[in-house]
């Protein structure tokens, strides 16, 4: 044991940390020193300043000047956790509920002391103040009309909890007939035939808010057809662009037009020749009209913002084309990748005259072939419901704060990553894509052994900083483009949706329009491989069933893995394994080269994607570490259109769901790619249950040869169970016991005989299990055939293997493929002896299990298998 005392010391307990981190060498005497100390001076440098009304921290400089690696701090960790332990670490400490809601910026019960602190020169305001009827808002307008000798032209009744009688009540339409903006944003309407009735006669309308009514989430849709059916001068909806726009919604953006001024009344000829800047962001623009948006309309414009806008009845080529004749354009805000392309090089060389794209130099886009440049993205603030639990707060705001690591010494990795919240100081470093800031997590080791460390982060300045100027960080160091860096910034930011909903669309019709074409069945070719002196199989194995059970007399069981006729192994067998062991071509190994494409997740999801594209027997998958692009897409989409849009994250390859996650909010879906490659699997949220709780079913499948396929599946299957009931509750999702199935390493196992099961669940939905049966093996089949097609790699003489098959099955009955194991675990199948529930119906002993296998892929034999 080294008890640290010196600078030395501390360096060579801590090289390799050191380095990995990236700390400056020039800064390790100050590290070890406040380390050693436990010295916490940020106070003296900094200080936090609210920002984004409330919703976000910031961390400012308050000294003079911090030259770049001048100085290095401790960062405390306010919390660490393992994520399946967030919610109840939070429900057992209130204190920690209050410490990290205010760190979060979502506590308003505990920032009342704050709030009547900040009265300044807002003044106050009496929360029983009353708000005007919107009877007296219309009769003051007719009243200021009738004297100033005009129509009412414009009339705004946003948040007056309007309903749909009260709507008809006032009679709008009668009263008002010429209006020209109506804004009932954030009332109480619920049904077409109130709105329709009331606004359907405006003849003069360009601008309807409904925002935030209840019939927007019912009918927007139908809503939508129906007003633009009957209102034909309507140019803005819900703060979108219709299709009839023109310049007056050009007028509106540009300050021209609005509730003060609703027309022109001077009618001139180029209303917008003295337009500068143009925010027309988040418009839902899609064909961007020469029509109504040139050069000649607009002479002098320098600033343009087209975020947001679908603009997909335009190409490319046509909009550069038609903004390279604004002359005077010199700064434009646009989605990158999105309708000008991919390339913010290619826009700064195709708009010469741009002075800055999304905020960023034009001249420095070309001189550092920027692709993709953004300055100004709107970052994801904290929102809630009324009456949502603090702790549902928390657990959605974390994610635009935590940091992870995981901890390893010489022996082993930790299979699970720890998260952390920093303390005030380092939650309040936000995000620059030019930082003056490195924070990373440093483990401080002072006796030298992983067992005593003390998480910590450090912190130092990577550039200059001066007094008054806000302190940031990277949130994605190291993470370029070719890592999704673009993507992945939309956990922290509003990034542009109709970008990846297109990348989506691209991708589900080409999934769509996959067709697989089965490979012609060949006839069996493989023969008994026993010796034809009728001496034994020698069988080497580290499997203690196969060494407890394989017990037939055709096969003997040899610790000499040279002699061995038969490699039955865990280990992956590849030419190294084989140079180090001594095996030869002629020995029969337990695993196909090239498997990888039906047993890690993500080659699995690819294989049967490329063969047979969304099969209803295949939830759809993303590869979060090539796909991340589409998924965020189809999650959007769902979103809009109001579909579920649970999701289960699982790594590449691993068992046991470890780092598993189910989750319905995006930003924790991005996050989670820190921890390791995974995919990304739209969640069954309706399984079939069995006695109100989920369950799953491990099948065996046995792979005799790849090329003809012959492949069998055991009698033998068996059913995992959850042990709590099936709910979809937020609360429950991180619920190990009432998710997941997999219970023989963790939670309780509750086994219950395969016929017993079948039994009663054909009672429970009255569904013959037959039929599931059939499917069942008809999806297994469609799997290993896609693989033999795509993969005859996979194919060699010398294999046999057998693979955990896990199925779900949805409230439909429709059996769903969950995944494919190497060298599953049949702890069970040896354990309980069970009736067969397909075919003879006779008892299967489990100690005869491996018998049988062996039997099948060695000696061609099809006792208690059947061929696929």
């Amino acid at each position: 044991m080294v008890i640290i005392k010196e600078l030395k010391d501390f360096v060579d307990v801590h090289g390799v940390l050191l380095a990995a981190s990236g700390v400056p060498a020039v800064l390790y005497q100050q590290l070890f020193e406040k380390l050693s100390s436990e010295t916490f001076d940020g106070g003296s440098f900094f200080q936090i300043e609210l920002c984004e009304n409330g919703k976000q921290k910031r961390l400012v400089l308050s000294c003079d000047t911090l030259l770049k690696d001048s100085q290095i701090f401790l960062v405390d960790h306010a919390w660490s956790f393992r994520l399946p332990d967030a919610r109840n670490q939070l429900q057992e400490i209130p204190e920690l509920v209050k410490r990290m809601a205010t760190l979060m910026c979502v506590a308003d019960e505990f920032d009342l002391e704050a709030c009547e602190n900040v009265t300044g020169e807002c003044g106050q305001v009496s929360i029983n103040e009353a708000k005007e009827n919107p009877q007296d808002i219309i009769d003051r307008e007719l009243c200021k009309a009738r004297e100033e000798d005009r129509d009412v032209l414009w009339l705004e009744l946003e948040d007056f909890q309007i309903d749909d009688e009260m709507l008809c009540s006032l009679d709008l339409s009668s009263k008002l007939p010429n209006l020209v903006g109506l804004n009932l944003w954030g009332n109480k309407l619920e049904t077409i035939e109130s709105v329709a009735q009331t606004v359907g006669g405006f003849n003069q309308l360009r601008a309807l808010w409904l925002n935030e009514n209840p019939v927007l989430k019912h009918c927007g849709t139908v809503l939508r057809n129906i007003l633009l059916d009957l209102l034909p001068q309507l140019e803005i909806y819900n703060s979108q662009f219709t299709h009839n726009y023109s310049q007056w919604a050009l007028g509106f953006c540009a300050g021209i037009y609005g509730a003060e001024k609703p027309v022109d009344k001077e009618q001139r000829a180029c209303p917008l020749k003295d337009v500068t800047e143009l925010d027309l962001s988040n418009r839902s623009i899609h064909n961007l009209s020469n029509k109504v948006f040139n050069p000649l309309e607009l002479p002098l414009l320098t600033s343009l913002n087209l975020r947001g806008n679908p603009l997909d009845q335009n190409s490319a080529e046509n909009l550069l084309e038609l903004l390279h004749g604004f002359i005077n354009l010199q700064s434009l805000e646009v989605d990158i990748p999105g309708p000008l392309g991919s390339s913010a090089v290619k826009i700064a060389e195709t708009l010469p005259n741009l002075s800055s794209i999304n905020g960023v130099s034009a001249s420095k886009i070309l001189e550092e072939e920027k692709v993709i440049v953004d300055s100004n993205l709107e970052p994801r603030l904290p929102e809630w419901s009324n009456g949502e639990p603090l702790i549902d707060r928390i657990l959605r705001a974390m994610w635009m704060y935590l940091m992870t690591y995981r901890l390893a010494d010489e022996e082993k990795l930790d299979e699970t990553p720890v998260w952390y919240m920093m303390d005030v100081l380092g939650s309040a470093l936000r995000h620059s894509d030019v930082p003056n800031f490195k924070i990373v997590p440093f483990l401080f080791m002072p006796d030298g052994k992983i067992t005593s460390a003390i998480s910590y982060s450090v912190m130092w300045p990577n550039n200059d900083v001066h007094k008054g100027e806000e302190c940031t960080r990277d949130y994605l160091p190291g993470i370029g483009e070719d890592k999704q860096r673009s993507s992945r910034l939309t956990a922290w930011f509003h990034t542009p949706e109709y970008y990846f909903i297109q990348m989506h669309d691209q991708y589900y019709h080409k999934l769509h329009s996959t067709a697989f074409r089965y490979p012609v069945r060949r006839d069996s070719q493989t023969q008994s491989i026993r010796p034809n002196d009728g001496r034994p199989l020698l069988v080497y194995t580290d499997n203690v069933q196969v060494e407890e059970f394989l017990n037939r007399p055709e096969f003997v069981l040899t610790d000499d893995i040279k002699k061995a006729d038969v490699v039955w192994t865990s280990m992956q067998i590849d030419e190294e394994f084989k140079k180090i062991a001594g095996l030869k071509d002629h020995q029969y190994v337990n695993q196909f080269p090239f498997e990888a494409c039906i047993v890690m997740k993500h080659h699995l999801a690819q294989t049967i994607q490329q063969a047979h594209g969304d099969p209803e027997w295949f939830q759809i998958t993303y590869n979060l570490e090539t796909q991340l692009s589409e998924l965020i897409g189809d999650y959007l989409v769902r979103d809009k259109e109001g579909q579920n849009n649970l999701w289960i994250l699982k790594p590449w390859n691993m068992a046991r769901t470890i780092d598993t996650t189910v989750t319905g909010y995006l930003p924790t879906i991005i996050r989670l790619m820190e921890t390791g490659p995974k995919i990304c699997q739209k969640y069954i949220e309706n399984p079939t249950l069995f006695k109100g709780r989920k369950f799953d079913l491990r099948y065996i499948v046995l792979l005799r040869s790849v090329q003809p396929l012959e492949i069998f599946l055991s009698d033998i299957f068996w059913v995992r169970l959850a042990n709590n009931q099936y709910t979809l509750k937020e609360s429950s999702l991180s619920d190990y016991e009432t998710h997941f199935t997999v219970m023989n390493y963790r939670g309780q196992l509750n086994h219950i005989n395969t016929d017993e099961f079948v039994s009663e669940f054909e009672h429970e939905h009255n569904e013959r299990w037959v039929g599931i049966h059939e499917k069942v093996r008809a999806m297994i089949r469609a799997v290993f055939e896609s693989a033999s097609a795509l993969h005859p790699e996979m194919h060699c003489p010398t294999a046999r293997a057998i693979y955990g098959v896990d199925v779900m099955i949805d409230s439909a009955f429709q059996p769903k493929l969950l995944e494919v194991t190497y060298c599953p675990d049949c702890t069970r199948a040896c354990k309980y002896d069970v009736k067969a529930v397909v075919g003879s119906g006779e008892i299967i002993k489990g100690s005869e299990f491996f018998n049988d296998i062996f039997g099948c892929l060695f000696l061609n034999e099809s006792r208690h298998v059947s061929q696929l």
